[in-house]
């Protein structure tokens, strides 16, 4: 690392200590969705693999969440890979899976997160399935963050196994479809989607540049606000994280009116 490179460094870390310093906890978001883009062109532009860049992008995670303990975050909705994901190439596909799930097994192994899996699960192979099964196990006593690990999710994908759920429960308990048609609401379906109780992410931050949701939990994003950052996860960096925060508090939420 040459001096420029280290003045740069020394620079950023003192203008994120700035940027913490004037930030206001009681404005800080109980549950983040993170939608991490940009690891194929982070290691194009890098020279790399992109294999190197869904690792590098796997261990920004455990960093990122590390940012999450020292403020009030409650919980935090990884997306770690969609259910259109599996249209790539099993060259990358494969590959792929085993390094997420070397993440569940990270986190679960932490001590620190207390891991929720959102998705349908049996898109995913049988390894994959017990791993995040001894995961959510084994971190179900844990009191910290919940982390949501989004694997074979889609937004649409999950609303309609919402629906099936609530058709399913009605039929164990002998309501006809004329009774659930006028019992259902909106609580009704938000209480069968994948996060159930959990609160609705107050801020969704996406990096790469790309400013879109691509599906990512549409019913429950309906009031978050969204935060667009430039850069690709691999180097979203503390700095990224706390201007993110800060212009969520500063920002006058209206839920609509």
């Amino acid at each position: 690392m040459n001096l420029r490179d280290k003045l740069r460094g020394l620079l950023v870390r003192l203008y994120a200590r700035r940027v913490e310093g004037h930030l206001d906890h009681a404005q800080v978001p109980k549950h983040i969705g993170v939608i991490m883009d940009g690891n194929r062109r982070w290691a194009k532009a890098a020279g790399s693999s992109t294999m190197h860049g869904h690792r590098a992008g796997a261990d920004k995670i455990e960093e990122f969440l590390g940012w999450c303990t020292e403020t009030d975050v409650e919980v935090v909705t990884l997306w770690l890979l969609s259910t259109d994901n599996f249209d790539r190439p099993s060259e990358e596909l494969v590959p792929l899976l085993g390094i997420i799930e070397d993440v569940v097994r990270t986190l679960g192994a932490d001590g620190r997160w207390r891991v929720h899996h959102v998705g349908t699960l049996d898109l995913l192979p049988d390894g994959m399935q017990r791993t995040i099964k001894g995961a959510q196990e084994a971190t179900a006593h844990v009191d910290g963050i919940v982390v949501n690990v989004a694997i074979g999710y889609g937004g649409r994908q999950e609303i309609a196994d919402a629906v099936r759920s609530m058709l399913l429960d009605a039929h164990d308990s002998g309501v006809s479809m004329e009774k659930l048609a006028e019992s259902v609401d909106i609580d009704m379906i938000g209480r069968h989607l994948y996060t159930g109780a959990q609160p609705d992410p107050d801020l969704v931050i996406r990096t790469s540049g790309e400013q879109r949701l691509s599906g990512f939990m549409l019913w429950q994003t309906a009031h978050s606000e969204y935060y667009f950052c430039d850069v690709f996860w691999p180097a979203f960096r503390k700095v990224d994280f706390l201007r993110a925060l800060r212009d969520y508090a500063a920002r006058h939420r209206r839920f609509g009116g």
